[in-house]
C-alpha cells in the first residue's frame, strides 16, 4: 500500500477505491476528493476555531475560567453532539484543538473523523497594521507556513483556513486589497502545495453606514484581484473552497436589506466573480444573528447555482448552544440544542 493511501485510511469519508482511479498527478485528486467531501450536499463547515484568548471570551460569558480543561470540555461538547456528521462536514480547529483529546480520553480529530468530518486547520497568525495604509490591516504567517501545514496534515488536517480583512470604511485602499489578495494567493499555493485544501477568506467588514451597493461595488473589487493572484500563483481553482462575506448593506446603515435582496446582490457577485470549477461557497456568518445569517442562506439556494453553496459558521451555529449551557456542568439538553441548531441551519 502506497504512503498517500496510508495516510488516508482512517478516514472513512475517503473511499478506498478512488486510489486506483487516480491520474498522473495524485496530489490534484487528492485535493479534488477532499474538498468535494467537505462540499457535500446537505452539510456545512463548523468553525470552532476560536484562539484560547477569543475562547476565554466566550466561557466568561457562561461564567468559567479561561482553563484548558474548560477549553476541552467546551471543545467536547460541541464535537459531540448527536448527528453532528449528518449536517457538517469539515470542522475548523485552533492549534491547540487538533492536537487535543475529548474529555474521555479519544482525539478530537478521530471524533470528528468517525462521523464522516473532515479536520481543518487556522493557520494564519493574525492580523497587524498595514504601514502606508488608512489605518487598515494585513494578515500574517507566512513565514514557516510549509513546515506548519506539513506537520497539521501528519496530525489529521485536511484542510486550512486563512482570515484577512477589508474595511470599507477605511477606503478600502489599493495597497489594502492587493495585500489581502496577494497574501491569500500565497497561502492557497502554499497549503495546496502541501495537500491540504485551503479556504480563502477575504471578509468584508459589515462595519459602516454604507449602503448595500457600496459592499458589492467593493467586493466584485476584492475578488477580482483575488483570483488575479491565485491564478498568479498557479493555484487549482478546482482544490479550493471560498469563504466570502454575504453582501449586505453596512451594520450602521439606516437601510436595512431583505433576504431577498441580500441573496440577489451576493449571487450576482458569485457569478461574475467566481469560477464554475470552484466547488464550494462556504458563508461566514461575519457578525449576523443566527437567524439573518441562516434566512440570507436559504434565499441564496432557492435555486440552481453552479457551485455548493453552504456555510462556514462559528457564533451562527454556537452562540444558542453556549447560552444554554449552564456554567457548572455539561448535561444533555446543550448538546441537543447545538444539534437542533446545525439542523436549523441547513
Amino acid at each position: 500500500m502506497s504512503s498517500s493511501r496510508r495516510r488516508y485510511a482512517r478516514y472513512s469519508f475517503v473511499p478506498t477505491f478512488f486510489f486506483f482511479l487516480l491520474p498522473i498527478d495524485p496530489l490534484a485528486a487528492s485535493l479534488r476528493i477532499m474538498q468535494k467531501t467537505v462540499a457535500s450536499p446537505g452539510r456545512g463547515i463548523l468553525a470552532m476555531d476560536e484562539s484560547n484568548a477569543t475562547c476565554g471570551k466566550r466561557l466568561a460569558s457562561i461564567g468559567l475560567e479561561n482553563t484548558e480543561a474548560n477549553r476541552q470540555a467546551y471543545r467536547t461538547l460541541l464535537v459531540t453532539a448527536p448527528g453532528l456528521g449528518q449536517y457538517i462536514s469539515g470542522a475548523i480547529l485552533f492549534e491547540e484543538t487538533l492536537y487535543q483529546s475529548a474529555v474521555d480520553g479519544r482525539k478530537i480529530v478521530d471524533i470528528l473523523a468517525e462521523q464522516g468530518i473532515v479536520p481543518g486547520i487556522k493557520v494564519d497568525k493574525g492580523l497587524v497594521p498595514l504601514a502606508g495604509s488608512n489605518n487598515e490591516s494585513w494578515c500574517q504567517g507566512l513565514d514557516g507556513l510549509a513546515a506548519r501545514e506539513a506537520a497539521y496534515y501528519q496530525a489529521g488536517a485536511r484542510f486550512a483556513k486563512w482570515r484577512t480583512v477589508v474595511s470599507i470604511p477605511n477606503g478600502p485602499s489599493e495597497l489594502a486589497v492587493k495585500e489581502a489578495a496577494w497574501g491569500l494567493a500565497r497561502y492557497a499555493a502554499i497549503s495546496q502545495d502541501n495537500g491540504l485544501v485551503p479556504i480563502v477568506e477575504p471578509e468584508i467588514l459589515l462595519d459602516g453606514e454604507h449602503g448595500i451597493e457600496r459592499t458589492f461595488e467593493v467586493a466584485q473589487k476584492v475578488w477580482a484581484e483575488t483570483f488575479y493572484a491565485m491564478a498568479e500563483n498557479n493555484v487549482m481553482f478546482e482544490g479550493i473552497l471560498l469563504k466570502p462575506s454575504m453582501v449586505t448593506p453596512g451594520a450602521e446603515s439606516k437601510d436595512k436589506a431583505t433576504p431577498e435582496q441580500v441573496a440577489e446582490y451576493t449571487l450576482k457577485l458569485l457569478h461574475r466573480r467566481i469560477p464554475p470549477s470552484v466547488p464550494g461557497i462556504m458563508f461566514l456568518s461575519g457578525g449576523q444573528s443566527e437567524v439573518e445569517a441562516t434566512q440570507n442562506l436559504n434565499a441564496m439556494n432557492q435555486g440552481a447555482n453552479p457551485w455548493h453553496v453552504s456555510f462556514s459558521y462559528a457564533r451562527a451555529l454556537q452562540n444558542t448552544c453556549l447560552k444554554t449551557t449552564p456554567p457548572t456542568a455539561r448535561p444533555p439538553r446543550p448538546r441537543r440544542e447545538c444539534s437542533s441548531r446545525t439542523t436549523a441551519t441547513k
